[in-house]
């Protein structure tokens, strides 16, 4: 159980924080970055959830996400430790498998596509693909801080690295949420905005 009782500390003034092993790391360190990134990604669903139109089944997805999402900061946050003394919160494989049955899930019933897609339809796809940028983004700065700290696959030690869970997690949920982006233009009755190579030098062709 977390007590917050103050939200200033002042501990942070010199350009450092703690882990979730209580060490101490830099504000500007990859790992720091990295699950600050996620927490930007977080922030944004709910963002989504708050000012736009979400389809119940997919409401509820989201907010089993959040809920992942936050564990999966706390895992970038806590060094892979070869004995720890305290089992760590880390991103296990069921929420991986989780998050591939609902891109299974949410596909259906979506046409094929003959071309890459813009962003854009409805304001709710709009934001889904920025959602899913934002996911490669924060899955960018976990590979950095697994480069800077080592990544716990049995390739390098397992002292302050990183797990390879969390990465394979954010890969997976950019994934859904560009399915998701689709479906909601899809539940919206309006077509995908398809990218067409060149367009602007071909002013009479359009996408739809």
């Amino acid at each position: 159980m977390v007590h917050l009782t103050r939200i200033y500390t002042r501990t942070g003034d010199a350009g450092q924080t703690r882990l979730s092993d209580n060490s101490v790391a830099q504000k500007t360190d990859s790992r720091v970055e990295a699950y600050g990134t996620v927490d930007e990604l977080n922030s944004a669903i709910g963002v989504l959830l708050a000012n736009y139109e979400v389809d119940p089944h997919a409401q509820a997805a989201l907010q089993i996400i959040q809920n992942e999402l936050f564990d999966l900061g706390a895992d970038l946050s806590n060094p892979v430790a070869p004995d720890p003394k305290w089992e760590p919160l880390r991103i296990i494989q069921s929420s991986i498998d989780r998050l591939e049955g609902w891109c299974d899930e949410f596909l259906e019933g979506l046409g094929k596509l003959d071309s890459f897609i813009l962003p854009g339809g409805s304001p709710t796809s709009a934001q889904f693909h920025l959602l899913r940028t934002m996911a490669r983004r924060a899955e960018r700065q976990a590979w950095v801080a697994a480069e800077d700290h080592g990544l716990e696959d049995g390739s390098t030690g397992p002292q302050g690295g990183i797990s390879p869970l969390p990465l394979k997690y954010l890969n997976r949920l950019s994934d859904l949420f560009f399915i998701m982006a689709r479906r909601a233009n899809m539940l919206a009755g309006i077509s995908d905005v398809l990218w067409i190579p060149g367009g602007e030098r071909n002013p009479g062709q359009t996408g739809g």
